[in-house]
């Protein structure tokens, strides 16, 4: 019996392949070959990295938007429901559009197995192509050359940053993964680079594609002061624009991107981006009584970014924290260790959660000998209670952090508590 709902079909298309994860393009492109889509009527984008995609896919977005294009965007994961991973000028799609897509797929597919990723990502390009849109922003999953997200040719490629991550998947070294996430460009198309010192892999990648390459430090270069910041590239500078609410160095290369596609930036119009533009889960604010942030930080440079952003804090931050055991534990701790006075530990669930012994485990090791305090709980959820009772005592912020997992069990228990 065919499902009926979108939780039905979410959990058929679970079933459908062994692997959570098998990296590869045969299986979509047959598929997507059946499905004959059009392309959207100006570009595809696609967006790469190691950290900062989300939030350089919604600056994306949302500057498009803002000048009158109809934009498709896909990313992953999702928080709390499916429907935030296909949104229609930033807005997630309905359950009934995407039970119509994940139909039409299943039929399309014939005897083909598909990942959960491979089935998804075939129905949002599916509900990009019925609905005729400007533009269509594309975020990579994991990697790059074999992710799903590219079997469809791109017309503008980025890649955000390249540091150690998915390394059984990738690679074990940076050079390998920077080939490997620079796989996404195309012969005679565009190709941003927004990683900082990048391997010379990115470069000599791109010319064995034939991609035109335009990379940060080199072509378009930015600088921070102590309120604003400064851009300059491809001709044009923007001097004292607003620090954004998003992650600096994204930012950064949003504008390289637009600029390049060739859009007449404004001030004024980037201005407004900067300072409006959120995403769920980048140092995002919830609570103001007390003070707390949310934040997906899971890898060593993510760790690095969210140090300074706790720096700027006008409150004490203590953690909240859960990973996932696939995760490079003991480099995160030793970049944070020392910037929280205490720290709540949680266990996360499922195959690959972390037990927060092992985060007490890398604490100990890396944090300064007695400036730590560390408990563990069997959940996000009770090492949140028990943060929020000190945060309130003693007027400090809460930062809940280390996964999306993590992130995505806090904003099920704030709606829990309405």
């Amino acid at each position: 019996m065919a499902p009926t709902s979108l939780n039905s079909w979410l959990s058929y298309i679970e079933s459908q392949h062994p692997s959570e994860i098998e990296l590869g393009l045969e299986r979509g492109r047959q598929v997507l070959h059946r499905l004959n889509l059009s392309r959207p009527k100006n570009k595809v984008i696609t967006v790469a990295g190691t950290n900062g995609k989300g939030s350089t896919c919604a600056m994306l977005t949302q500057y498009l938007c803002s000048q009158g294009f109809s934009v498709g965007t896909y990313t992953s994961p999702h928080f709390i429901a499916f429907n935030e991973r296909i949104a229609l000028n930033n807005l997630p799609c309905s359950d009934e559009l995407l039970c119509r897509a994940f139909e039409v797929i299943e039929a399309a597919r014939e005897d083909t197995p598909l990942t959960y990723f491979e089935f998804s990502t075939l129905a949002a390009l599916w509900i990009f192509d019925q609905s005729e849109l400007d533009y269509w922003v594309l975020e990579v999953g994991l990697g790059g050359r074999l992710d799903s997200v590219n079997m469809i040719d791109t017309d503008v490629a980025v890649v955000t940053s390249i540091a150690l991550d998915h390394t059984d998947w990738l690679g074990d070294n940076i050079d390998i993964i920077a080939q490997e996430k620079t796989g996404i460009a195309r012969e005679g198309k565009l190709l941003v680079s927004g990683v900082v010192n990048p391997p010379s892999t990115i470069e000599t990648t791109a010319t064995s594609i034939g991609a035109h390459l335009r990379q940060k430090g080199r072509d378009f270069h930015f600088t921070q002061q102590a309120t604003s910041w400064s851009w300059q590239g491809n001709g044009i500078e923007f001097q004292n624009l607003p620090l954004p609410n998003l992650p600096l160095q994204n930012a950064a290369t949003v504008i390289a991107v637009l600029s390049y596609m060739g859009f007449d930036l404004t001030f004024d119009d980037l201005a407004t981006l900067f300072s409006t533009a959120q995403l769920t889960g980048r140092f995002q604010q919830v609570s103001s009584s007390p003070d707390v942030y949310i934040d997906v930080a899971h890898n060593p440079e993510a760790a690095l970014e969210l140090v300074q952003r706790i720096g700027r804090l006008s409150k004490a931050p203590i953690a909240v924290c859960g990973m996932l055991k696939d995760k490079d534990i003991n480099s995160v701790m030793q970049h944070l260790g020392g910037h929280f006075s205490q720290w709540f530990c949680a266990d996360l669930g499922g195959a690959r959660g972390a037990k927060a012994g092992e985060l007490l485990h890398a604490l100990k090791t890396f944090a300064e000998a007695g400036t730590v305090k560390a408990e563990a709980f069997s959940s996000v959820s009770s090492a949140f209670d028990a943060a929020l009772k000190i945060a309130t005592e003693e007027e400090r912020a809460i930062i809940v952090f280390g996964s999306f997992v993590t992130v995505s069990d806090y904003l099920a228990l704030s709606a829990s508590k309405g």
